[in-house]
């Protein structure tokens, strides 16, 4: 007789309750990132609440402790780029940020969990949702450029509608992790709570009992009614870190410009000299790049955003900065990266509005 392997769970687990259907990512031990294949499956499951009536609003988690989910799967998308099939690593950001389009435009309320780890693709897949819950856990960034990448899934867009002054570009460019209540302040999410309590208002929500209004706005509503019993206060937001972070990136069009200026400043507090030193080990052309996507996309639909960050992710995942990234901080971690140019003063010009 013939033993038979353990049938592998999915990568991603759809739970239809009488009022919401619930969507996890399911690869915990890579901390929920994203595959073509888990996005195709995402996609399969909000049409299919969209279309039908019982399903009311959708809930979005992640599966394990560590976090929500930290972005599309680097080294699957590498591997595809090291192997000259380009075409299936543009697949993937395709089919990514249409589903990401798709869920800022959903008829139906979305909530979705940000505990643990959420950076890259995982702000993606929440950006767009309705009520957006952080934790004590909780660890957003968009750290691309370290890896010779761009931000992406629509951020250099939409960073603009959630953040004070000059975080789009501080948060872009540098990487800087924003932790727990810090997320509401800079409004990547809009409720907090504590990790602990995360059962108890999935189980409120899976509950429900009621039907939500047909109107959007009045269904989030009803349901941030259940879940503000369960959120709490946060502390005022650092006004100092505010001012700071607005003074030195807010508007910028220039690296060369940033980093001159954060050599020259005298913060007693180490904030020049930290992210100047997180810059200058990240990819000089990502850098310039990133800021390019930034001033282009600022105020611009997200059709338009998108199509700039398709078009600028085609480019740098030709540039040999890309696969040199993903190899020192994510393969070899000898964390030595050669880029290609060294230095910002050698990045040629990138004009997002030629083609690449």
């Amino acid at each position: 007789m013939t033993d038979l392997a353990p049938q592998a769970e999915p990568e991603v687990l759809i739970e239809r309750h009488p009022r919401m259907m619930t969507i996890i990512l399911n690869r915990p031990h890579e901390i929920n990132a994203l595959t073509t294949e888990m996005i195709q499956l995402i996609r399969q499951a909000v049409d299919e609440a969209r279309t039908e009536e019982r399903f009311q609003f959708v809930l979005f988690l992640g599966a394990g402790d560590r976090g929500f989910c930290s972005g599309g799967d680097v080294k699957i998308i590498a591997k595809a780029v090291k192997e000259k099939d380009i075409a299936r690593a543009e697949q993937f950001f395709q089919e990514e940020y249409a589903l990401d389009l798709y869920l800022h435009r959903f008829p139906k309320p979305v909530i979705a969990v940000l505990d643990g780890i959420t950076m890259g693709g995982g702000l993606g897949l929440s950006a767009g949702a309705d009520i957006i819950i952080a934790t004590e856990a909780s660890v957003l960034a968009m750290p691309e450029t370290r890896i010779g990448f761009v931000p992406d899934v629509g951020s250099t867009g939409w960073l603009f509608n959630k953040c004070p002054p000059g975080y789009p570009e501080y948060l872009g460019l540098t990487g800087h992790e924003v932790k727990g209540a810090d997320s509401i302040h800079l409004g990547l999410a809009n409720c907090f709570t504590w990790r602990r309590r995360l059962q108890e208002l999935e189980d409120a929500l899976t509950s429900y009992p009621k039907r939500l209004s047909p109107r959007k706005i009045l269904g989030v509503g009803q349901l941030r009614a259940i879940v503000r019993s369960f959120t709490e206060k946060v502390n005022p937001p650092n006004r100092a870190m505010n001012q700071w972070v607005a003074e030195y990136f807010s508007g910028k069009n220039s690296i060369q410009e940033i980093m001159t200026s954060l050599a020259r400043c005298r913060a007693k507090n180490g904030l020049c000299e930290s992210a100047s030193l997180r810059m200058a080990e990240h990819s000089p052309t990502a850098l310039v790049l990133t800021l390019e996507l930034l001033r282009h996309n600022e105020g611009r639909s997200l059709e338009e955003v998108f199509a700039a960050e398709e078009k600028a992710v085609r480019f740098i995942i030709r540039h040999p900065d890309y696969l040199e990234g993903v190899r020192s901080y994510m393969l070899d971690r000898d964390e030595s990266p050669h880029w290609q140019p060294p230095t910002v003063t050698e990045v040629p010009p990138i004009e997002l509005n030629s083609e690449v």
